[in-house]
């Protein structure tokens, strides 16, 4: 099939989702047909299990004009290209992206026909809701197209793809088969639906910020400013639903099946908040982002606990993360210890703002609980028994604070173009003696945690607020992709 001109952004929308459809349907077609009778597709057939595919020209015969933005901008005259999946739940972001390219650079929008195939799992929800089992992975994998992880990656977001004379440039960092990935991969961890993931994302170390998010979003839709609260399990409580049980029974969900289980607070105005508690490590940081990162959030933060490492903290004090000292090891290769994670200035004055607004205090009152610093993210929780090696590079990093995940997540939102930031909350104090015991740590967790997650919640509101300016040019590098 040859490509087709778009008259509008809104038609090239409209025609790729057709596309799609005709692509997921025959695949999911010709699988029910052999399920049934095991009868495989014809070479022919195949040919119809494709990816649509999103073209865009520019020439340089209209001068763009003048912006700010960090995204939606050409890097020079060509043709960008990418293929698309799942094209109607991604709309407003398609548009997003478009509309500036066409008003601004005068672009050419065109839709046509992929080479690159639909692995058959991809067309499926539950992965086995045709065959229900009768059928083996190896017999599938002899007549459709399968998952080929080595054709899936972040070349592009890493900056490691060849440019090609003659070949079209990458138009998004992440094309269609990387994106089916890792939506596969977020319904695993996180035990829901990925649609359900909203753009304004925080991550969590621990479950009692679950807890207090929970009480917060059904309050929200007893208020009537929230839609639904969306749990593990397939629970899903909206304003009709909403009784006294609602917290327990949302908190006693089988969320102990899932690695880091997700909680997704849908708002009307479509700007919902969701919380993954991603457990401890570096590893799992680094894993959900990974993932998240297709979805193109709006933002991430991390509200989590930290140990302090000034004398002159107490146990609950925040800290707000101007720099990483990232020990944890996991991106070294991606994203070299020597390159710096700037801090971005709008999260940053969110994150300062939301904690005076929800503390109620301000100036040097505010100051003796919120440090600001570098916080030191190790792959070792037990970092503590080699002081002595520690020692000299706390010391020279004047680190305030030590965790093992913001590092990472800060690494993930610049190396993967998502907006980032970190306040932490003193939970204990390992250089001076003040431990986690566990009475004193359950009158802590009482007290802040419920102050912090709405110190998070109120930054992400305030961010909402700067618009387009949350996307950092920071987080661009010179021939970048046109989509954020």
């Amino acid at each position: 099939m040859s490509f087709e001109t778009a008259a509008t952004p809104e038609a090239a929308i409209d025609r790729l989702e057709r596309l799609y459809e005709e692509a997921r349907g025959a695949l999911r077609s010709d699988l029910q047909r052999f399920f049934e009778t095991g009868e495989p597709p014809t070479p022919e057939q195949r040919e119809r299990y494709r990816y649509p595919m999103l073209r865009v020209s520019y020439e340089p015969s209209k001068l763009p004009a003048a912006t700010r933005r960090g995204y939606a901008k050409f890097a020079a005259p060509g043709i960008y290209s990418t293929t698309v999946t799942q094209p109607a739940e991604f709309r407003s972001y398609l548009l997003d992206q478009l509309k500036p390219l066409v008003a601004e650079y005068g672009a050419m929008i065109e839709t046509g026909i992929s080479q690159q195939e639909i692995p058959y799992p991809y067309a499926l929800e539950g992965g086995d809701e045709l065959g229900r089992g009768k059928i083996t992975a190896a017999e599938l994998a002899r007549y459709f197209p399968t998952p080929l992880l080595a054709l899936v990656g972040d070349e592009i977001a890493d900056g490691t793809f060849d440019i090609v004379e003659g070949e079209p440039r990458p138009l998004s960092l992440f094309d269609a088969v990387r994106v089916d990935y890792s939506l596969r991969r977020l319904v695993h961890y996180t035990g829901t639906d990925w649609r359900a993931v909203q753009p304004w994302v925080l991550l969590t170390n621990y479950h009692r910020y679950v807890d207090q998010f929970v009480r917060l979003g059904l309050a929200e839709i007893e208020a009537g400013t929230a839609e639904a609260l969306v749990a593990p399990g397939g629970i899903r409580i909206d304003r009709d639903g909403v009784d006294v049980s609602a917290a327990e029974r949302v908190m006693s969900a089988p969320w102990h099946r899932f690695q880091m289980p997700a909680y997704h607070l849908i708002r009307k105005d479509g700007d919902g908040v969701t919380l993954v508690n991603i457990g401890v490590g570096p590893s799992n940081a680094k894993n959900i982002t990974d993932h998240l990162a297709v979805l193109r959030p709006n933002c991430w933060l991390m509200v989590g606990h930290c140990g302090g490492l000034r004398q002159t903290q107490i146990i609950g004090d925040y800290v707000l993360a101007h720099a990483y000292l990232r020990q944890d090891g996991i991106l070294d290769e991606l994203v070299p210890p020597d390159i710096p994670i700037p801090a971005l200035a709008e999260v940053q004055v969110a994150l300062q703002q939301a904690a005076a607004d929800i503390t109620g205090e301000k100036g040097d009152t505010l100051k003796q609980r919120l440090r600001t610093g570098t916080v030191v993210t190790q792959d070792d929780r037990n970092w503590e028994l080699r002081w002595t090696k520690e020692r000299r590079r706390i010391n020279l990093s004047r680190a305030i604070a030590v965790d093992m995940e913001s590092g990472t997540i800060a690494a993930q939102g610049y190396r993967l173009r998502v907006p980032y930031g970190t306040l932490l909350c003193v939970s204990d104090k390992p250089l001076h003696g003040e431990i986690k015991l566990p009475g004193a740590a359950n009158a802590f967790y009482e007290r802040a945690v419920g102050e912090h997650l709405r110190i998070g919640l109120d930054a992400l509101k305030k961010l909402k607020e700067t618009g387009s300016a949350i996307h950092s040019r920071k987080l661009r590098s010179f021939d970048e992709p046109p989509f954020r």
